[in-house]
């Protein structure tokens, strides 16, 4: 029987100058990729030798980053609502797609790595071709900001969560709405696929994390053992955890076979906001409002003997081994929450603290450790790396700094505050007054042209003559004479016509 191990941080960084969005693995295993509320995007080299860099181009913060299947790109989606490509080089380069009328608050390759899927503040979730680097079309139907958005295994459907308190499922094909779930009570923050893509996973500021399977649309798993709002889910390879990230600075690790909380980590001084297991399953990384970016070796995965998600050390992702066990799609079950029909252990988010890093697992193996990251861990990042920053800006202007951008609150807003610059508010002010002008100019020559019009009528045909002198001295001050007379002659012109 294997022995479960802790997991343990390898690698702590820092470097960004605001909260971390986002995280993703090269899929080398050879770096991380970040983004940041201080509006850049940072890679990091697991080799402490290895110097980081910073990537800087977006004019507000990086919501979100992934890296392409192949590694040679990656995408960043920021509030400046954009998205960039940019080649992970010492020259920084990039290109921009103006994709959104809102924050971009996710990106994310296809599994081919042929499209890109992004969604945004606009309500809508669109997908871009890679290589063309056009729009190929959007999927509509939420009611308000889109938070997260996650192409299926087969890359034939796309999952969304949104501030309406929903998660979608969409056809590519038809690009449809195949489904709507409305289990969760606030609004849901991040989504994901299993990796055998029948099951997806949604997290939310409610609290909750929830689990529905496909096929049946129906809820499979339910847990409550969070503190705060949740702020990012994420399968592990095996499809056997799950991972996430919340406001109340833990990082929580889900044991999907049994259906109970496995593992509390502390690591974060304040929310953490973003955790990704590496493709390979033996790393995960996190980042938080501390501007910290960690990076953990997982162990407990190689407790699944001969399904090749652990490994001794990075290179391990070289490895290639077959598992000797399906991936199966996650029980019913329920944690804290909605009861469920598989295991009698479920574990409430309130009696963590009871269970010790050196205890007995029940006899089905429920087993759960709380780990402080804080103080007992080993970091083998002992200095920080130097940062060289890339990729100059493409516009004149500065970028904003950060502190205009602070962390969304936890709570639905219809619309997006955005300030406007005085030298525009100013011109557009002017413009304004001069529209207001011309519409009066306009209205007074209007009502004079009638009067025209009415004394040419009473008057009629030659017997208009004697009348003109008597129509001009009758004429308002300031009136135009030679307009009045322009029109005088137009319209005998059409009477003798």
């Amino acid at each position: 029987m294997s022995i479960i191990e802790d997991p343990v941080l390898e690698r702590h960084f820092k470097g960004h100058k605001g909260a971390v969005t986002s995280v993703d693995f090269n899929p080398n295993m050879k770096q991380v990729a970040t983004g940041s509320m201080d509006s850049t995007v940072m890679l990091w080299n697991f080799k402490p030798s290895m110097r980081a860099f910073r990537f800087v181009g977006h004019k507000g913060a990086v919501h979100a980053v992934a890296y392409s299947p192949s590694g040679n790109l990656i995408a960043s989606g920021s509030r400046d609502r954009t998205f960039r490509l940019w080649v992970p080089t010492v020259k920084g380069q990039s290109t921009v797609l103006k994709a959104h009328s809102g924050s971009v608050r996710d990106v994310a390759f296809s599994h081919d790595g042929s499209f890109l899927v992004t969604a945004s503040d606009d309500k809508t979730v669109k997908l871009w071709s890679v290589h063309r680097q056009h729009f190929k079309g959007a999927l509509q139907g939420h009611t308000n900001w889109v938070r997260g958005a996650r192409p299926s295994p087969d890359d034939r459907l796309v999952v969304s969560g949104s501030d309406d308190k929903t998660v979608k499922l969409w056809d590519l094909n038809s690009k449809s709405c195949v489904h709507t779930y409305y289990e969760h009570s606030g609004m849901v923050t991040s989504v994901d696929f299993h990796p055998d893509g029948t099951c997806i996973a949604a997290a939310s500021s409610d609290s909750t994390v929830k689990i529905w399977d496909i096929r049946t649309n129906r809820l499979l798993q339910h847990y409550q053992v969070h503190d705060d709002g949740v702020n990012s889910v994420a399968f592990h390879p095996s499809g056997n955890y799950l991972l996430t990230s919340s406001n109340d600075a833990t990082l929580k690790v889900l044991d999907l076979r049994e259906g109970h909380l496995f593992f509390t980590l502390h690591g974060h001084q304040g929310a953490a906001t973003a955790a990704k297991f590496s493709p390979n399953g033996s790393y995960f990384a996190s980042g938080g409002d501390d501007n910290h970016v960690l990076v953990w070796k997982t162990n407990f995965d190689a407790a699944l003997d001969g399904e090749g998600y652990g490994g001794d050390s990075v290179s391990s992702s070289r490895r290639s081994r077959k598992p000797s066990h399906p991936r199966r799609a996650p029980a019913v079950s329920s944690v804290n929450g909605i009861p469920h029909s598989k295991s009698p252990h479920s574990h409430s988010a309130h009696s963590h603290s009871a269970h010790s890093a050196h205890s007995p697992s029940h006899s089905q193996g429920l087993h759960h450790t709380e780990l402080d990251g804080r103080a007992s861990v080993r970091d083998t990042q002992q200095q920080e790396p130097q940062i060289t920053s890339v990729g100059p800006e493409l516009y004149s202007e500065a970028a904003r700094p950060s502190s205009q951008f602070p962390p969304d609150a936890p709570q639905t807003v219809p619309l997006e505050e955005r300030s406007v610059p005085d030298s525009v508010a100013s011109t557009l002010n002017s413009i304004v007054a001069q529209l207001e002008v011309l519409t009066s100019t306009v209205s007074i020559v209007e009502e004079r042209l009638a009067r025209v019009e009415e004394v040419m009528d009473r008057q009629g045909g030659s017997a208009f003559a004697p009348q003109q002198n008597q129509f001009h001295q009758q004429r308002p001050n300031g009136f135009d004479t030679q307009e009045v007379q322009v029109e005088i002659r137009e319209h005998q012109q059409q009477q003798q016509l």
